[in-house]
């Protein structure tokens, strides 16, 4: 037995071999939230001991530029942290998982990028992806790195190496705002914000879709580190119920998913997957 594997309870391993006795022969997806990088060092909203926080919303995001200075001062703070995490074995363990084929791919609602440094090769990232910035009026992609070089030049007073609290989005709490200076789209002059899915926004339909046809394809799904409570992958779960798929949901706590869970099983997501992982891929 692996050193991570000894972490787990015997109620857990034996729900382990119940998980691995549907999934062996089947291909699977594997849908991804929040606690599948808490080992990396990125917050979860709604996990154990998470503290309770309102996101910004797409629509306070458009309406005032005080709401925008509050933002990108946040993020521009936040992103430093976070685009410093790195994978954990939970992540390789889901790489694995795909590059041995029993997985068809990963659907993140994640932003922080980090299944594709793992090595996953086919990625949904359902909710978008923080290292790429988007113009809301010419639609204009900057990569991450270019707008926090801009950041920097405009607000050298900015504390870039104090501590910060950020979040899963990446955004950390900033109340010193009024001086910041906002990037502004250099084609258009046009708003920009990170290219992920705000609370309050829709997720573009072309993602929704390719996320779908993922489920689609497979045999059966697992879900790992997803409360749930955001409905995008509610309705991924629902698809896969509706054909009657095997289902596995792996998290700490409660999800909206366990009453049409195949197999549940309550434990971190890190030991969990890479276990899984040892006896599938």
């Amino acid at each position: 037995m692996n050193t991570l594997a000894s972490e787990l309870s015997p109620e857990v391993l034996r729900g382990i071999d119940q998980a691995a006795e549907l999934l062996v022969g089947r291909r699977f997806t594997v849908l991804t939230g929040a606690g599948v990088s808490t080992d990396s060092g990125i917050p979860d909203y709604r996990g154990e001991g998470a503290p309770k926080r309102t996101p910004m919303t797409f629509q306070q995001f458009l309406a005032d530029d005080r709401y925008r200075k509050r933002y990108w001062a946040g993020s521009h703070l936040g992103y430093r942290r976070f685009a410093a995490a790195r994978p954990n074995d939970g992540h390789r363990a889901i790489a694995r998982l795909e590059a041995s084929g029993a997985s068809n791919g990963v659907i993140t609602q994640n932003v922080d990028g980090l299944h594709k440094q793992a090595g996953s090769q086919r990625v949904v990232d359902l909710h978008g992806a923080m290292d790429r910035v988007l113009c809301l009026v010419c639609g204009q992609i900057f990569a991450r790195e270019a707008i926090t070089a801009r950041i920097d030049a405009a607000n050298p007073w900015l504390d870039t190496e104090g501590a910060v609290e950020i979040a899963p989005d990446g955004d950390a709490v900033v109340t010193d705002i009024d001086a910041f200076d906002v990037p502004d789209c250099t084609v258009c002059g046009g708003h920009l914000k990170p290219d992920v899915v705000f609370f309050g926004e829709f997720i573009p339909a072309e993602k929704y879709r390719e996320a779908s046809a993922l489920v689609r394809s497979a045999e059966a799904l697992v879900i790992a580190g997803s409360s749930l409570v955001v409905n995008s992958g509610i309705r991924l779960l629902e698809q896969a119920r509706r054909r009657r798929l095997p289902i596995v949901i792996v998290n700490r706590g409660e999800t909206k998913g366990d009453s049409r869970a195949t197999v549940k099983l309550d434990a971190g997501t890190t030991e969990t997957m890479v276990e899984l992982a040892r006896r599938l891929a």
